[in-house]
């Protein structure tokens, strides 16, 4: 019989755990949450000062017997759940069952799971946080107040199946307010002049764009205005009336957050915020790693702190001084500012050794656990390295009293970026464009000078990793919400994710409309901010959780109520589709289901016909030459296969080309890579790779 009693989330935690704390001790995985509020009625007392009421979760009742039967032959229990507030509710509701005493020390935490770690946390044990478990208490009420009175009109209203939420309805309407804005927009032409400008012993020409008349920029808005530029510089020596040349630095970027962790596996690797944590937790949790047992790879993963612990530090340091040398490593740690509002509860994420490389990791890891682990363990190093550094040059040419510019970039020192280049939301990453030198006075001829017309665009629609960055700068939600958020607007129909884009659906404007007419504070982007603050509050001990229940809760009320009886039925119509329904003739129509779009016959309940939308790719099968079709395995993976299955059993997981191998012939499928996307040959023996060109830098 073991001594102490460790119970922790998940089963991969608690065998990572078990292997480090030895025979004294049985480790136990609650599987999560063990309680929470009743999924069948509002489960808070409104009139009785709001008295959460807790009930023990489906499927927990075994569980927690196996629990309460450790805990009683046990000497001591831990409880060793996430360091973070949910991490704390879900101690202190196992302390509720296990009747502990919330004062004893019984809660440890780690925010690594490696043995040094856990064996320490054990000996500083401390008492449960109530201040944490009251922000939690907070959070979840005032969550269940907003979804389960407001969601109710809408079922009435609108359809049924739809809910509201304080960040759910806050994120739809931002995303709803930018298309809108892409609506409403109205282009604007201007035009850009461009000289192809010929230099003594370089061979490809440098570009230089039309910047103004003597030193006066100048906008171009018509084609007759850039034609005057044109047939103002043709055929004039392009003289050159300044060169500056200054150097420019660039600090490494600080170690991931969990928002800038969403964002860059969003940019680099194409994952969802939702993929991104579930790998994320795995590598927390920990993987089996050869020679070394089941290890946790990775640091605590829903954090807003740069911080960094001094011995990972200076491991690093060494690590960066023998393998890129000692020129790579600052005179001083690279020390982060965190954002203004962070909890900097726990450090950044980072791998728990920086000796466990990617490379000696990958035998280890599956392939999205290997591209998420490389992320994190570079930008981790990176963190740590010296500024790269550049010189810019800066070249003023005269035409005939028209000024043009032309700049240019040399790397000096590469820095951080030996190790890691950030992601961009827009077009791919900056290229370097090195310039020819030229003095002043030089004279060089245009081999042609070319205008070009433009117009002005719309802004972009959000990705998840824009949206993500957007939430976390306004302060709505937390780095645990990030994910569960668009998932949840997702799942709802409210939006439509296409390639990486989040486009709000017609569903998703009427109910926002809505919102935005009857509960304007709720979906307000500055109030729910602003309540954010005042969680934070309770969690820091400053004030009662139920007093900002209280506060907001009297006011919301009348709302609800004057919503119920104010608010008409809105009826949306279906979209109809022009694939006829099998059984009845109708036109079916598009449907949101637990799994997204599927078709329907608008004859229900006569006729129930109901059927898969099937995507059509322009590429023959391989195998039969019938058309090939986008599907969904049972896990939610895309695939591709022939629509003549089971007569022809070709599938790919990867996208099929349209183009065949141009060496042997055989089938090529696209593939995606943090460098963008190239195609390859599925021929093992032949392999061949067509990558895009890359876009040349000019000649020296």
């Amino acid at each position: 019989m073991a001594e102490m009693l460790v119970i922790v989330e998940s089963p991969a935690k608690a065998k990572t755990i078990g292997k480090f704390l030895g025979s004294k001790y049985k480790v136990v995985a609650s599987n999560g949450h063990v309680r929470d509020l009743p999924k069948s009625q509002l489960g808070v007392d409104v009139e009785h000062d709001f008295v959460p009421k807790y009930i023990t979760l489906r499927g927990r009742g075994a569980v927690l017997d196996t629990i309460r039967r450790e805990a009683k032959n046990a000497k001591k229990v831990f409880l060793a759940t996430d360091p973070d507030m949910e991490g704390e509710a879900i101690s202190w509701h196992l302390a509720q069952v296990l009747k502990l005493d919330l004062a004893s020390k019984c809660r440890i935490e780690f925010n690594e799971i490696t043995a040094n770690t856990v064996k320490n946390s054990v000996k500083s044990a401390r008492a449960i946080d109530m201040d944490l478990v009251d922000a939690q208490q907070a959070r979840r009420v005032l969550d269940r107040l907003v979804g389960y009175k407001i969601s109710p009109i809408l079922w009435d209203k609108v359809r049924r199946g739809l809910s509201a939420g304080r960040v759910q309805s806050v994120a739809c309407r931002i995303l709803c307010d930018r298309e809108q804005e892409i609506i409403d927009f109205v282009p604007e032409e201007f035009w850009t002049v461009c000289a192809a400008l010929k230099v003594k012993g370089v061979r490809k020409p440098v570009e230089a764009k039309f910047y103004g008349y003597g030193q006066k920029k100048v906008e171009l808005h018509t084609e007759a205005e850039a034609k005057a530029v044109v047939d103002k510089s043709a055929g004039q020596p392009f003289v050159v009336q300044d060169v500056k040349v200054s150097d420019r630095v660039r600090h490494a970027p600080a170690p991931f957050t969990t928002s800038s962790l969403q964002q860059e596996a969003g940019r680099k690797l194409g994952f969802t915020t939702k993929l991104t944590m579930v790998i994320a937790q795995q590598l927390y949790e920990g993987v089996e790693v050869a020679g070394q047992g089941t290890t946790g790879l990775i640091t605590y993963i829903r954090t807003d702190s740069v911080r960094i612990a001094e011995e990972a530090q200076q491991q690093a340091r060494g690590f960066i001084a023998e393998t890129y040398g000692a020129q790579y490593v600052p005179d001083k740690p690279n020390i982060y500012k965190g954002r203004k509002g962070a909890q900097d509860a726990h450090e950044a994420i980072r791998p728990s050794s920086v000796l466990n490389t990617p490379q000696a990791m990958k035998g280890s890891l599956n392939n999205n656990q290997f591209k998420l682990y490389k992320l994190i363990y570079e930008r981790f190093v990176a963190s740590q390295m010296c500024e790269a550094r550049y010189e810019v040059s800066s070249v003023s040419l005269l035409a005939n009293g028209c000024e043009y510019k032309v700049s240019g970039t040399r790397t000096l020192f590469n820095g951080y970026t030996a190790v890691y280049t950030e992601g961009r939301d827009d077009a791919g990453e900056e290229a370097e464009t090195m310039l020819p030198k030229l003095l002043v006075g030089d004279s060089l001829s245009a081999e042609s000078i070319e205008k070009e017309q433009h117009f002005t665009q719309a802004p972009p629609r959000f990705t998840e990793a824009s949206l993500v960055k957007l939430l976390e700068e306004k302060g709505i939600g937390r780095p645990s919400t990030y994910a569960p958020t668009i998932s949840t607007i997702l799942g709802r129909g409210y939006v439509q994710r296409e390639k990486k884009q989040l486009i709000p659906t017609e569903l998703g404007f009427v109910v926002t409309q809505l919102l935005k007419e009857n509960f304007s504070d709720i979906i307000d982007v500055k109030f729910t901010a602003d309540m954010e603050d005042k969680l934070d509050l309770v969690r820091d001990g400053e004030t009662e959780w139920k007093d900002v229940i209280r506060a907001f809760y009297g006011p919301f009320a009348v709302t609800v109520e004057k919503a119920a009886q104010s608010i008409e039925k809105v009826v949306i119509a279906d979209e109809v589709s022009d694939i006829p329904c099998e059984k009845c003739g109708a036109m079916m129509v598009y449907k949101m289901g637990r799994f997204g779009k599927f078709l329907a016959c608008p004859n229900f309940p006569a006729c129930r016909n109901t059927k898969a939308i099937v995507e059509h790719i322009d590429v023959p099968c391989p195998k039969c030459g019938a058309g090939l079709i986008k599907r969904k395995s049972k896990r939610g993976k895309v695939f591709y296969g022939c629509e003549k299955y089971p007569a022809c059993d070709f599938i790919s997981w990867d996208r099929p080309a349209k183009e065949r191998c141009p060496q042997c012939g055989a089938l090529m499928v696209q593939k995606m890579s943090a460098n963008g996307g190239y195609t390859v040959c599925t021929n093992k023996e032949c392999g061949h790779v067509v990558r895009p060109p890359k876009k040349e830098a000019a000649d020296e």
